[in-house]
């Protein structure tokens, strides 16, 4: 069931939480909310249950219109940060109480709840209260909740955010599995980029209640369009170095003060275009190589902080005053204070308008 939002906006007072939302949830679609606290990512998923009325706009859940609509008569399920458990009722009772305000027979009752506890795990927890299970199975058991009524749509508000990380790793694998085996239509609600990355076929990433790209997780990895998108996106985030621009020997060059860039060949024309003389310059971690010694193309720097985490090991670094992370191999021969040079591959750069932050080219 797909979800349409058309110019939808939602203020409290004289703050917009949602502003002119025009966006298509296509159906069996796994759709993600990304942004920081305040974006305006909760708003959008409590106006499609209902729980908010819109201030402007159409809401279209299928082909009908539900502005108006209760939120009991819109077939959506929502799943809270907080599970929202009822702690007087035992599982089997939280997982039923849906089909019980419906009024269903207690034996399509107790079909119903026992073939979402198998596929949920949770068969053996049906006769607990809430307090004796952990919050990764009151997870599922809120999960099982929503799934019971066989919604058209799932709607999920920071579902893992409770629960330790280990946990979290394995129930975001649960959660895409389940959505592929059940085909629903799902929107999430979440400001953990990594979560967001890794379960979402697409991610809206939202700013002070606007949109400001939408796209499958790599394509707004890769291709950001704004700088507050290229920060937002990545873990650690993008480097991002300010500078002017100047053109040496026909090349264009930016000047960040201790060390100077060349503008990739490839944005050349674009940029010649904007007549920008001011940019940001965003590399990843990943694209800095950090070498011991010193050639033609290497810029030097000063490390400052290692954390290794496992996989990889991040190095904080100073150049020249100027602050920037490299990720580099875990087996890394180096130490606080060490002097370094690095390389900075000029080809996956990202340049953006420093006066609004729009990408160039």
């Amino acid at each position: 069931m797909k979800v349409v939002y058309e110019h939808v906006s939602k203020k409290f007072g004289d703050v917009a939480a949602v502003d002119d939302l025009n966006l298509e949830v296509k159906s069996g679609e796994f759709l993600i909310l990304l942004g920081p606290s305040g974006c305006g990512k909760t708003t959008t998923i409590r106006l499609t249950a209902g729980l908010e009325t819109p201030t402007s706009g159409r809401i279209y859940i299928g082909d009908k219109l539900v502005n108006d609509l209760p939120p009991r008569d819109r077939n959506v399920a929502m799943v809270f940060q907080d599970y929202a458990l009822y702690p007087h009722m035992t599982v089997y009772q939280n997982i039923s109480f849906p089909l019980r305000v419906r009024k269903m027979s207690r034996e399509e009752i107790d079909e119903h709840v026992r073939k979402v506890a198998a596929m949920l795990r949770i068969t053996e927890l049906l006769q607990r209260k809430p307090k004796e299970i952990s919050g990764g199975q009151a997870q599922r058991v809120a999960l099982g909740r929503a799934m019971v009524r066989e919604p058209s749509v799932f709607l999920f508000d920071e579902p893992l955010s409770n629960i330790d990380a280990k946990l979290r790793i394995e129930m975001r694998a649960e959660l895409v599995k389940l959505q592929r085996e059940l085909g629903t239509t799902t929107i999430y609600v979440t400001h953990d980029q990594e979560e967001a990355m890794t379960i979402g076929h697409r991610i809206v990433i939202m700013n002070k209640g606007i949109v400001q790209q939408v796209g499958a997780p790599l394509e707004a990895y890769d291709h950001p369009n704004s700088a507050f998108v290229a920060r937002f996106i990545g873990s650690p985030a993008m480097n991002m170095l300010e500078g002017s621009v100047k053109d040496k020997d026909e090349r264009l060059t930016v000047d960040v003060g201790p060390f100077t860039c060349f503008v990739p060949d490839n944005l050349n024309n674009a940029f010649r275009q904007t007549g920008v003389s001011e940019v940001m310059i965003g590399i990843r971690p990943e694209e800095i190589t950090v070498v011991k010694q010193k050639n033609s193309d290497t810029i030097e720097a000063k490390i400052d902080v290692i954390e290794p985490i496992g996989s990889d090991t991040y190095l904080y670094l100073d150049a020249g005053g100027i602050p920037l992370i490299a990720r580099t191999s875990p087996h890394i021969d180096m130490t606080i204070g060490d002097r370094v040079w690095l390389l900075l591959h000029e080809e996956r750069f990202h340049l953006f308008n420093k006066r609004d932050g729009n990408r160039i080219g």
